[in-house]
């Protein structure tokens, strides 16, 4: 859970108690983001979450071009697995090709990234943030954009290696929140998805490419369950899953306009018809669950699905790797379906790297934006971690089946909505508040009344 106060006294004068530290110079050469709880000045967590490479005391470093940098201090949150492999794989990378650059990787594990988090957002009013740390972009960073705390990296970082003209504008908008450049996406993982598993759909007589409106789903599911399935793998005890659906839902209901209108702007209570519908909907979903959806993880969840269990899972695409792991065959065992009606738009949550004001590293953090934003680190990372990249012109041989074609559909999408369950289309205050929303969406409040909620929560 987000501190909605932290978030809120992360105000202007922050910013200038902050630069002040350091110098008016500082501030005119920077710019930083979202999290954190409580950091010493070396560096480490404050939290418990280790920091993998010493106390980040290793100065400056001078180089024969006459270059002094300081040390690029980057915070993550990738603890384990796939995430953490692919960007050690792309500092590893980076610090091949700048081996002058002293580094020091913070990793900050833990509550899916609310231990970075707010421990970023503790550092940075205690005015010690990092050089850069992995951030959602758009919507999410506005605490720190409304403050003045990250930098305009348009001409530093975004005019070089030809991003602008690789990146496609969902993408670009999310990395200016406040109409200029201050973050740089890695990776894009897609929300509006729909598994099934392909022995339990043709035993019940189900398609899945017929389906064509979020209602369909729910005939489809009553079918599936007529056949001795459940119909969809899922889980209620945390809201975050049900939230997911229920904005996916709402985008084939609507459109991205509209959806665009209803989250990023507030504009609520114009569009609450199309709101309650999509809660009316999503609670019809959660007739097709398991019994035990409020004590199970998604991933446990998908087991079902994996199992023969179960028909169908809504999930993002990291859901993918669970069946790739489990040696089933995508095609033939596991396959994937564009959410129904959603077709033409491609649902992103990404993860991006900021550049904060008053950084400790300036010259050194710019390298590592620019880097992140890079054909070559891309093609590094995603394979490895299950996403695809933001630019357009990253070669696809190393990547599987499955993600080249989650490749081909960004590339030809119409619109990239960016993810309200992921923080990318509201800001962190508001996101907490919508998660109350979807809790009583999921105990099966009246749709008047979870719309009622949303409304307020802008």
């Amino acid at each position: 859970m987000t501190d909605d106060n932290s978030n809120k006294r992360l105000t202007r004068r922050n910013a200038l108690r902050i630069a002040g530290a350091a110098g008016a110079a500082s501030l005119a050469g920077c710019g930083g983001s979202d999290g954190g709880d409580g950091s010493s000045g070396d560096g480490s967590s404050g939290d418990g979450g280790d920091s993998t490479s010493g106390d980040g005391s290793s100065g400056d470093s001078s180089t024969d071009s006459g270059t002094q940098y300081s040390t690029l201090e980057v915070a993550h949150w990738w603890g384990e697995g796939d995430g953490l492999e692919a960007i050690q794989s792309v500092m590893d990378a980076f610090k091949e090709q700048h081996p002058d650059v002293p580094f020091d990787e913070n990793l900050i594990a833990g509550g899916a990234g609310d231990n970075l988090q707010a421990n970023i957002r503790t550092r940075v009013q205690n005015g010690n943030h990092p050089s850069t740390w992995q951030a959602w972009p758009g919507n999410n960073l506005m605490p720190f954009t409304d403050a003045n705390l990250l930098k305009d990296i348009g001409d530093s970082v975004w005019s070089e290696n030809s991003m602008e003209d690789a990146y496609l504008q969902g993408v670009k908008d999310a990395a200016q929140p406040a109409g200029n450049y201050v973050t740089v996406p890695l990776n894009i993982h897609r929300i509006n998805n729909l598994f099934y598993n392909v022995e339990v759909v043709e035993d019940a007589g189900v398609d899945p490419t017929s389906l064509e409106t979020p209602s369909d789903l729910v005939d489809a599911m009553a079918t599936v369950e007529e056949a001795g399935y459940t119909g969809m793998a899922h889980q209620t005890g945390s809201p975050w899953s049900s939230f997911q659906m229920f904005a996916t839902v709402l985008l084939g209901e609507t459109d991205a306009e509209t959806y665009s209108a209803i989250f990023q702007n507030g504009e609520v209570d114009a569009n609450s018809d199309a709101l309650e519908s999509a809660v009316e909907t999503t609670q019809s979903y959660l007739d097709y669950i398991p019994s035990d959806a409020g004590s199970i993880s998604w991933t446990e969840a998908n087991n079902q699905v994996i199992n023969g269990e179960a028909a169908f899972l809504h999930q993002g695409d990291w859901a993918a790797g669970t069946y790739i792991t489990n040696d089933l065959t995508y095609g033939e065992e596991w396959d994937h379906v564009t959410f129904p009606g959603t077709d033409g738009n491609y649902a992103l949550n990404m993860d991006s790297f900021p550049y904060p004001v008053n950084n400790p590293s300036p010259e050194a953090t710019t390298l590592w934006c620019q880097f992140v934003g890079t054909s070559e680190a891309q093609e590094i990372f995603n394979p490895k971690k299950g996403s695809i990249p933001p630019r357009t012109d990253v070669d696809t041989d190393p990547f599987n089946d499955f993600s080249k074609d989650q490749i081909e559909d960004f590339q030809n999408s119409d619109a990239q909505p960016p993810s309200v369950a992921h923080g990318l289309a509201a800001p962190p205050a508001v996101k907490s508040s919508l998660e109350s929303a979807i809790s009583s969406l999921n105990s099966g409040a009246a749709p008047a009344d979870v719309v009622s909620q949303i409304s307020n929560a802008y």
